[in-house]
C-alpha cells in the first residue's frame, strides 16, 4: 500500500489537493495522510477515513515523525513571507525530515524560472529546489504560474473604481487556477512521472493587462480601464491602501517579473500530467463573477 502525505493540508491548496486525490485521482482514503499544525481543522477529511497528523515546519523531529511510514510527500510551500529567509529554512527542514524518514519521492510546489525571477520570494523556491536535488530523493517539482485567484484580492476594488493600476507594462502572463495546480499536484503525488522531473504549470494562454481587463469586464459587465504606472508609483499606492510592506514588495515584484517576461510561457505540462485542459482565464472570471462584483 503506497502512503501519500500532503503538508499544509488545512490551507487552500492543501485542501484542494486532498479533494482531488479522493475525487479525481481516486486514491483510497486509507492511503492518504494529511498534515497540519492544526489537525483539528481537518475533521472533514478525518471523517472520510484520511489519517491526520500534527507537524510544524519549525520542528524537524515532529516532521520526521509525521513523515515516517510514508512513500511520497507533497511539500506545499508555507505562507511565511513576512520574515525574509524563514520560509526557505522551513522548507529545508521539511526536505531533511523527508530524507531522515525514508520518504521515496517528494513533490514540491515551486514557481516558474526561480533562478531569474524578480518576485520577492523566488529565492525561497530556488533554494528549496536545490535542497531537494541535493537530498538524493527522487522528485517532481511543480512550478506553478501566478494564480488566477490572486485577482480576487484586487479586482473587486478595481472594478468598483473602473481603473486597474499596474506596472506590468506590455508583459504577458499565463495565469492558472489554484484548483488546477491542486489537481496537478494530486496527480503527481498519486502517479508521479518516472525519475525526477521539473514541470511548469501554466494556463492555456499568455495575456497582457488589457486582455486580462477585457476578460474581467466581459464576465462582470463592468468597464475596466488599465493605467500603466511605474513600480514606485504602484508601491506608493499599495502602501497608501494600508498593505504591509512585504505584501507591497511581493505585488510590485510580481508586476516587474511579468514586465520582464519571466511569466510569459505556456506549456502543456498540466495536460500531460492530468490528461485534462487547464481552465482559461475567461472561464475562471465567469465562474467568479459573484466574488468579483461583491
Amino acid at each position: 500500500m503506497t502512503k501519500l502525505l500532503v503538508t499544509g493540508a488545512a490551507g487552500q491548496l492543501g485542501r484542494a489537493v486532498l479533494h482531488h486525490l479522493l475525487e479525481t485521482s481516486k486514491v483510497a482514503p486509507g492511503n492518504i495522510v494529511a498534515v497540519s499544525r492544526n489537525p483539528e481543522k481537518l475533521s472533514e477529511f478525518a471523517d472520510k477515513g484520511i489519517e491526520t497528523r500534527a507537524a510544524d515546519f519549525d520542528d524537524e523531529a515532529g516532521l520526521v515523525k509525521a513523515f515516517t511510514g510514508v512513500d511520497r510527500v507533497l511539500i506545499v510551500s508555507t505562507d511565511e513571507l513576512a520574515t525574509p529567509g524563514k520560509r526557505l529554512t522551513q522548507h529545508r527542514t521539511a526536505v531533511s525530515a523527508a530524507a531522515k524518514a525514508g520518504v521515496g519521492h517528494i513533490v514540491y510546489t515551486s514557481m516558474p524560472n526561480p533562478d531569474r525571477s524578480l518576485v520577492s520570494f523566488a529565492p525561497d523556491h530556488l533554494g528549496t529546489e536545490e535542497a531537494i536535488k541535493a537530498s538524493g530523493i527522487s522528485y517532481t517539482i511543480l512550478r506553478n504560474s501566478w494564480y488566477d485567484d490572486n485577482y480576487l484580492r484586487s479586482m473587486p476594488h478595481n472594478l468598483q473604481v473602473g481603473t486597474w493600476y499596474t506596472s506590468m507594462g506590455s508583459g504577458e502572463v499565463a495565469n492558472i487556477t489554484r484548483d488546477d495546480c491542486a489537481r496537478a499536484a494530486a496527480a503527481a503525488l498519486a502517479d508521479p512521472p518516472a525519475g525526477s522531473r521539473i514541470l511548469t504549470l501554466t494556463g492555456p494562454e499568455s495575456l497582457a493587462a488589457e486582455e486580462i481587463a477585457a476578460r474581467v469586464s466581459k464576465a462582470t459587465g463592468k468597464p475596466l480601464n488599465v493605467v500603466h504606472v511605474t513600480d514606485e508609483q504602484l508601491a506608493h499606492g499599495l502602501a497608501g491602501a494600508g498593505l504591509p510592506d512585504f505584501v507591497v514588495k511581493m505585488l510590485v515584484s510580481a508586476d516587474a517579473n511579468i514586465r520582464a517576461g519571466n511569466f510569459d510561457l505556456v506549456t502543456d505540462d498540466f495536460e500531460q500530467l492530468t490528461g485534462a485542459k487547464p481552465q482559461d482565464l475567461a472561464a475562471y472570471f465567469e465562474a467568479q463573477k459573484a466574488a468579483l462584483t461583491a
